[in-house]
């Protein structure tokens, strides 16, 4: 029954309570009870003059640090709790269960993007929508932030995605949920790796930064098993503190990328990771770098393009470098068509897998993977590439292929049949993708992106044909549009 796994697409947002009471920090101890009453709450948040969370007065602060201790006129400043755990209205409700759970916490303020609280989420509320299986997993999945709990959140992964594939759920779904889940192990990984430096002397980060992701990450598109792909994105300092800033940087990613590889997110192949420097840059080194990419617009520069334009932030100024970045290179983009050509004349050879008339095209290199379908490099990916070149020359913003092509269509670019046939296809070659790696991890098989046809009924082999044909005719598009070239 999807009721039961329903826990894990549901928003703090949309559960979490009225606004609680506020009161000033110079408010006193006397105004703080009498809030709480007045209110019928059990407890009061503690704001500075913009309305930014600094403290929280609760009941259990009235009896073990007021009651018979303090004066009633005594600031609340002096008896609130000052270390609050928050949760962003836009996070996952099961991310909220499972902090409470783990900190013995009734209830969390929740806040939004500028960390002002718009309201509170209480563990009963949340806990109406989880039955106790799926209790069990959100324990898994949000695991104090330990290596031995990360790699089980990691593995924990693949048994909650066969689950939600059981019961219904739509493969993006599962995709937005397990990138979340991923992103998040990077969140801690941060974290940890942050508290490490810090406690060996190399103090706090000299400057602000933000963690990206790329690739399928960034897309929101993981599947089983992604490798790393990220970078650092580092705020503006003078040029005479290179050594010293950017030598925390490489400590910090050197820390980074090895505790992920041990959790199970392997190590790129490509060393694209905020190890090498080229991933690693303030953000005016960011913007000189692609200005040297489009100028020069050979072959390694396509490629480092490709990568790279997906890009979400995990950690950090998400809200002020990553979006900068964004908006630049959405502008310088847009009015580069000489730009997207090139992109798309790399990648002009990634074919979908139909012979000349109608076949499937199965490997025949590999020994291993012999007469079966890449589902990834001959299905999905031509169109994950049609569609992120569509969206650059139309300045969207968004990075999910699914985005994209509903984006695509509401700027008039793709029709509603097209727009539906191709986000048809891209359910249909994920969901037959997912399904194949959930099996190869089950049966102990390297996970990889082959499926055999003859394991395909003749209705999915038929919806799978129809589906890359349908990419087809979308990649002969792109390509008349880049290049004026007709097929």
């Amino acid at each position: 029954m999807r009721s039961q796994t329903a826990i894990f697409n549901k928003l703090v947002g949309d559960f979490m309570r009225d606004c609680p009471p506020t009161l000033p920090a110079d408010a006193t101890c006397a105004e703080g009870v009498r809030r709480m009453i007045e209110a019928q709450r059990s407890s009061v948040m503690i704001t500075d003059a913009g309305g930014r969370l600094l403290g929280i007065l609760t009941e259990r602060d009235v009896a073990r640090r007021m009651a018979f201790q303090v004066p009633a006129e005594t600031p609340v400043s002096e008896v609130m709790t000052r270390r609050v755990l928050t949760v962003p209205a836009s996070e996952y409700l099961y991310q909220a269960i499972g902090r409470m759970r783990r900190y013995n916490l009734r209830h969390l303020p929740v806040v939004n993007e500028n960390r002002l609280v718009v309201g509170t989420i209480n563990l009963h509320d949340a806990l109406s929508v989880a039955s106790e299986p799926m209790l069990q997993q959100i324990d898994l999945i949000t695991h104090e932030g330990t290596l031995e709990g990360l790699r089980q959140a990691k593995t924990a992964q693949v048994k909650l995605a066969a689950e939600l594939l059981d019961d219904g759920w739509l493969v993006s779904e599962i995709q937005a949920l397990l990138t979340h889940i991923n992103n998040d192990i990077y969140r801690r990984v941060i974290d940890l790796c942050i508290v490490g430096l810090s406690a060996e002397g190399w103090g706090e980060p000299p400057v602000a930064f933000a963690v990206i992701v790329m690739g399928s990450g960034g897309r929101g598109e993981n599947f089983i098993g992604p490798d790393q792909d990220n970078g650092f994105i580092i705020e503006d300092y003078p040029d005479e503190e290179h050594h010293r800033i950017d030598g925390y940087f490489m400590e910090l990613a050197s820390r980074m990328v090895a505790m992920l590889d041990t959790i199970g997110l392997p190590l790129c192949r490509g060393y694209c990771m905020a190890t090498n420097p080229m991933w690693r840059k303030t953000l005016s080194q960011w913007f000189l770098q692609l200005e040297g990419w489009r100028r020069r617009r050979n072959r390694v520069a396509l490629q480092l393009s490709d990568i790279f334009f997906d890009f979400q932030p995990v950690w950090g100024r998400q809200r002020d470098l990553a979006r900068q970045l964004r908006h630049h290179i959405t502008a310088i983009l847009r009015e580069d068509r000489a730009f997207l050509r090139a992109m798309y004349e790399e990648v002009s050879d990634h074919n979908v897998g139909l012979g000349m008339f109608g076949g499937f095209v199965t490997e025949k290199d590999d020994s291993d993977y012999r007469g079966q379908i890449d589902l990834k490099h001959r299905a999905l990916l031509p169109l994950v590439e049609a569609a992120r070149l569509f969206s650059l020359r139309e300045g969207v913003e968004c990075t999910g292929t699914l985005a994209r092509l509903d984006a695509l269509h509401e700027q008039g670019i793709l029709s509603a049949h097209e727009s539906e046939a191709l986000k048809g296809a891209f359910l249909h070659i994920a969901n037959l993708l997912l399904r194949q790696q959930i099996t190869d991890f089950q049966t102990g098989k390297k996970i990889s992106r082959f499926v055999h046809p003859d394991r395909l009924s003749k209705h999915v082999k038929e919806q799978l044909a129809d589906a890359m044909k349908s990419i087809d005719r979308f990649r002969d598009r792109v390509r008349a549009e880049l290049t004026a070239n007709l097929p």
